[in-house]
């Protein structure tokens, strides 16, 4: 399987945080070569700390730019474990989101802050980027909690902004709003469409919706597979090495129990296969919302050179 820069892929990074224990909120590496079976690296500690804004960071996601080559690794600006909790989070949380940037996901630059929650947003959580072709830049999306005022209390909606260079951002805008607050969105593309998976937070479930265009009208898929899921967050999608199957996780954060993964050849069927215990490994530790890269070879072997990597049987 090729990138879009037409190199062979050989294997994921998974970068996630691990939970609000002492440095779980922190940025963690899992390598994989089939994208079922993971190695934890650096011996299950965190590879990179934020030192800015609450000093913590979750719900990373990296991307590889087509403009400069760059890997580019958003993440939130929180940290649960300070104590403040969960209502202070939600409602006067940082506005801002974390960047590192790399060209060997070895060495990463200092993180920095850059703020893209409107004046208001109770906070920026969970940031995702998909590169925009129409508009030859990212789109990065991310739930705040506003109150408009027609509203009689704040809701989680996904505002978005476009940037080249995480650095310098467009005017923030609100993408989706729904009945319900709406959180921990993600975006895959496949055969010309585009599919975006949401967690309705309201009632802990997963939705998944289709469009043509990155800014077009979204329609939802049923899916009784991801019905029958309550109490999931943090989607991630990407595709095996088949070129043909895509991977989908969900983090069972009701049962802390870590990501479950689901195949589909089709996501507009909206029909998921669960894996069985044992087809699947997702590495020692429990792995909160993160995001996975396509790496190659030489990326896969620089990294576990880097960081060392547990080994897993499959």
């Amino acid at each position: 399987m090729l990138n879009k820069q037409g190199d062979a892929m050989a294997g994921y990074l998974f970068v996630h945080f691990t939970g609000e224990e002492k440095d779980g909120e922190q940025i963690y590496f899992s390598l994989s070569r089939d994208g079922l079976f993971w190695n934890d690296l650096n011996d299950g500690r965190p590879v990179l700390y934020s030192k800015l804004g609450t000093c913590g960071a979750r719900d990373p996601f990296p991307v590889r730019s087509p403009l400069d080559g760059k890997i580019y690794l958003i993440a939130t600006d929180l940290r649960i474990e300070a104590g403040e909790g969960w209502e202070a989070a939600q409602e006067r949380g940082s506005r801002n989101l974390l960047v590192w940037e790399s060209e060997d996901l070895v060495h990463w630059s200092k993180e920095r802050s850059c703020e893209v929650g409107i004046p208001g947003a109770g906070c920026v959580w969970a940031p995702e980027a998909v590169f925009d072709r129409q508009e030859n830049a990212f789109l990065v999306f991310f739930a705040s909690k506003t109150k408009g005022a027609e509203e009689t209390e704040g809701k989680h909606k996904i505002y978005a902004a476009y940037t080249k260079d995480f650095r310098e951002f467009t005017e923030t805008f609100l993408y989706m709003e729904r009945e319900n607050h709406v959180i921990d969105t993600t975006i895959l593309e496949s055969g010309g469409r585009y599919y975006r998976i949401s967690k309705d937070e309201t009632e802990k479930r997963l939705i998944l919706e289709t469009a043509d265009s990155l800014r077009g009208t979204f329609t939802q898929i049923i899916s009784p597979t991801l019905a029958g899921l309550k109490g999931v967050e943090g989607p991630e999608g990407y595709l095996l090495p088949d070129g043909e199957t895509w991977c989908l996780i969900a983090d069972r954060i009701m049962e802390g129990t870590g990501y479950l993964p689901m195949l589909t050849k089709d996501l507009a069927s909206g029909t998921f296969h669960i894996l069985r215990s044992g087809q699947y490994h997702m590495g020692r530790t429990i792995k909160r919302h993160g995001g996975i890269l396509q790496i190659t070879d030489e990326e896969y072997e620089r990294l576990g050179g880097a960081y060392g990597a547990e080994a897993v049987t499959s």
